[in-house]
Order: C-alpha cells, then sequence, then structure tokens
C-alpha cells in the first residue's frame, strides 16, 4: 500500500514545526514502510515549497500561501489541487482533525481523519473559548469523513458528543519505538523533576509549580525543569514561564530552570536523567511524551483524566492525581524521590504495559489492517 500524511508538522530540521502529531506520524511512517509500504508526507503551512526522498520516505513541504481574503478556503483548495495533481500512485491519504484542514476539500483518493484532538476538543477540555469558524470547519471536515480513526477512546466519545457525529470511530491508540526510547546509563548525580513537551497551562505547569514549592519545602536539593517551547499564554497574553516563575516562591527560583526546545536526541538524555516525571496535562489525546518517559522506564506522575485511563494503571505504571490536586502531586512525587526501588518497580511495569499494547509491533498491525480493510472496500 502508498498511504499519505497530510500534516501541519514532523520532526526534521527542513519542516517548521513539530510536536506531538509530527512524532505519531513519524513513528507509524517509519514502521509502515520497514513493513514494505510507502509512505508520503504533504506537510503544510510551510515557508518554503520543497520535496525530497528520505529514508524511503516521500517528503512535499508546500508552501503557506498568502491571500488578501479568503484564505482559510483558497489556501483548502490549493492543497487539494497539489494533493490531487500528485496522488496517482497513493491508495490512502490521512489527516488530522486539528481546524479542520480537510474541510472544502475533494481528494481523488479515499480520506481517513485521525483524531490527535481538535481545536473544539483542547477548548471544551480547558473550558476556554473557540473561534467559531474552527468549530464549524472541523465539524464539516469530521461529518465528510467516511473513516474516522481516533487515538484514543476517550478522544473518539468526547468528539462524538462535540459534533453529534454518528459516524463508526476506529480507536488505534498512538505507537511508539521501544529501541529507540529504551533506558541507558545515567551520568547524572543532582536529582530532578522534569516536565517535558509545550510550557503551555493546558500542561498543568502552573499546578505543578505549586506542587514544587511544598516538595523543595521538604527535599531543598531537588531541582525542577521544564523542557519545551515557551506558549504565550491564551489568557493573559504573558509566556507561560513569567506566570510559573510568579508561582515559585522567591527561596526556590534557584531550584527551578527552564530549557527552550533541543534536539530529539537531547530531550531523550533530559528524560532518561531525570528522577521523576510530572506530566498532569489538562488536555490531552493520547500524549506522546507520556509513552516516551513510559518506555523509557521513568518514574512517572500524571493527569488521571479520561485518555490516562487507558495509557497508566494507577499504583503500578506510576501515579496518577488530578491536576488541581497540588497536595496528592506533592505527595507522589516525594515517593517516588524517597523510594529508588519504587522508581525501578514502577519504571519497568510502564516499559512493559508499552510493549504489550502500544508498541510497533502492535500498533502497525492495527493500521495495516484498517488501511486494507479501506482498500479493498
Amino acid at each position: 500500500m502508498h498511504i499519505a500524511y497530510l500534516t501541519p508538522e514532523y520532526p526534521h530540521p527542513e519542516v517548521n514545526n513539530s510536536a506531538g502529531i509530527g512524532t505519531s506520524i513519524k513513528n507509524l511512517a517509519t514502521a509502515l514502510v520497514e513493513k514494505g509500504h510507502q509512505v508520503t508526507l504533504f506537510i503544510y503551512g510551510q515557508e518554503k515549497y520543497l520535496r525530497f526522498q528520505e529514508n524511503k520516505i516521500n517528503f512535499h513541504l508546500i508552501y503557506q500561501k498568502k491571500y488578501k481574503l479568503g484564505g482559510f478556503y483558497f489556501y483548502r483548495k490549493y492543497l487539494q489541487e497539489y494533493i490531487n495533481e500528485h496522488s496517482e500512485q497513493i491508495d490512502i491519504i490521512e489527516a488530522p482533525d486539528w481546524t479542520g484542514v480537510t474541510a472544502f476539500m475533494k481528494l481523488r483518493k479515499p480520506l481517513v481523519i485521525r483524531l490527535h484532538g481538535s481545536d473544539t476538543y483542547f477548548c471544551h477540555l480547558e473550558n476556554r473559548p473557540q473561534k467559531k469558524k474552527n468549530f464549524l470547519f472541523e465539524k464539516w471536515a469530521l461529518k465528510n469523513a467516511k473513516f474516522i480513526i481516533s487515538v484514543s477512546e476517550y478522544t473518539s466519545k468526547k468528539t462524538k458528543e462535540l459534533f453529534e457525529l454518528s459516524s463508526e470511530i476506529r480507536v488505534i491508540h498512538n505507537i511508539i519505538d521501544l529501541d529507540r526510547f529504551a533506558p541507558f546509563e545515567s551520568i547524572v548525580n543532582n536529582r530532578y523533576i522534569l516536565n517535558f513537551g509545550s510550557i503551555i497551562r493546558k500542561k498543568g505547569v502552573l499546578v505543578l509549580a505549586k506542587a514544587f514549592n511544598e516538595l523543595a519545602a521538604q527535599i531543598p536539593n531537588v531541582e525542577l525543569i521544564y523542557l519545551g517551547k515557551d506558549v504565550k499564554d491564551s489568557l493573559t497574553g504573558k509566556l507561560t514561564s513569567t506566570l510559573i516563575k510568579k508561582e515559585i516562591d522567591t527561596v526556590f527560583q534557584k531550584n527551578v530552570h527552564f530549557v527552550s526546545q533541543v534536539p530529539y536526541d537531547q530531550v531523550r538524555q533530559y528524560v532518561n536523567d531525570a528522577t521523576v516525571i510530572c506530566l498532569p496535562s489538562y488536555a490531552e489525546a493520547f500524549p506522546m511524551t507520556w509513552l516516551e518517559a513510559m518506555s523509557m522506564e521513568k518514574a512517572l506522575v500524571t493527569s488521571s483524566i479520561g485518555w490516562a485511563q487507558e495509557m497508566m494503571v494507577h499504583g503500578e505504571t506510576g501515579f496518577m492525581v488530578h491536576p488541581l490536586d497540588h497536595k496528592n502531586m506533592t505527595y507522589f512525587m516525594k515517593e517516588f524521590l524517597d523510594d529508588s526501588s519504587l522508581r525501578s518497580l514502577l519504571g519497568q511495569n510502564a516499559r512493559k504495559r508499552v510493549k504489550e499494547y502500544f508498541s510497533t509491533e502492535v500498533i502497525v498491525e492495527q493500521n495495516i489492517a484498517y488501511y486494507k480493510n479501506i482498500c479493498s472496500l
């Protein structure tokens, strides 16, 4: 089969943006190629047009065209024409739900929309206002989609409710390469808590700051590292790091560090060296950061909301806590810091769970079976 992915992001030096959606697509694309299938990437919203092949994957970087009026419509139609022109050998095209990029498109090949979490979905979980056009575009795209996949049962259920969908949605969780995200010997002696991914309110980073104040009062030498892109807060207009610093008690300011985006391999180093990973998100679909930390056998404290129940097992693969419950967040982080045997046991359990349910060997076959079923129709 030849599968194409339409995406605004992908982890590659030539691509503008990279986050969870891009990482999940890369993992799946790599696994499909290794299974003998062909993969093409249509990466839109880029600063330049570029076409090349790398590791047997075909790349099309598509320039973000500007329009005086109606860009939301005309750029989508431009993408439609470009994809149709280059899709003769392609069997299936997959696109994300984010902002309804396929609204208005009429593609010549079967279209699959994968629910990574729409703007509507995240606005609902964060209880923040949404641009009406984003809701309409996402609804039009999903209403017209014949085939829909969701990365979690929770995201599937919420999306159906929000858009009043009657379509069948197949749940296929995100994929992780266990060989790439395997634990290795750490050369760091100091103990630190790590939060990685975008530094943004919805990731629970402000509540983590409150929890850290109480933790540092009990363990003065512990440090906290926020690793990722610093995002402007939607409520205040300030950088999220600025809001975090205001939450941290003055006496502990020296214990908190911010590291901007680093190359993928350096992220692995930070994750590997962390004593505890704390990811208390308010809003996710099926986060790659969690899978990466679990694969690397890390002591993990996460949110307990929705999707978490499909990924984690409380007290077995780590600890789960509601993002507003900073008291228990502190308690569970201290449990891990005080007990190396507990860190090791739950970390090993986490990797075993990933291997059984979310590894390449398991998830790629589910995707292949789904794609083959579409091709047979």
